[in-house]
């Protein structure tokens, strides 16, 4: 896998100004897919993102249960640059989407942090990262730190690039 030098490039020249969030978006090598983030900060070599979705054209015919979680699968080994690794939760077939977390989630004082990617087909993923209280209660989203290399491979593995 070659990481995607234009999306390097604008990672790294974008510089939003103020509070956030702040968006971006860019076309990925890949043609046909593209990625979006949303983050609180950026700088010359990483992002505080909140959310960040890789979007591909949509298929022609509808997704499968069975592609689908072969889609999921696949993913989980390919994603291996976050803090945790992720694994497959759950498929619902009726709404064709997968749902990968954390296999272990890290542990801070009570509190549990984990990745979520929502897999929506075979064509869109959404990743953000979670806190909950080892006690249960509500979760609440938080920022997580990536870098503009790490944003690139994970753009690619979404986008499942060989």
């Amino acid at each position: 896998m070659t990481l995607d030098e234009p999306l390097l490039t604008r990672l790294a020249d974008w510089r939003p100004a103020g509070p956030g969030p702040h968006g971006f978006r860019s076309g990925l090598a890949r043609p046909g897919w593209s990625l979006t983030a949303t983050a609180d900060q950026a700088d010359a070599l990483s992002c505080r993102l909140a959310e960040l979705t890789v979007d591909g054209p949509a298929p022609g015919a509808a997704c499968t249960a069975a592609a689908l979680t072969q889609q999921a699968d696949r993913l989980a080994r390919r994603v291996t640059g976050l803090l945790e690794p992720l694994r497959l939760i759950e498929v619902d077939a009726a709404r064709a989407e997968a749902l990968l977390r954390s296999e272990k989630p890290a542990v801070r004082g009570d509190e549990l942090y984990y990745y979520e990617l929502l897999l929506r087909g075979e064509h869109s993923s959404t990743l953000r990262r979670y806190k909950a209280t080892r006690a249960g209660g509500r979760r609440e989203a938080v920022p997580y730190a990536l870098t503009h290399e790490a944003i690139a491979k994970l753009a690619a593995d979404l986008a499942d690039e060989e």
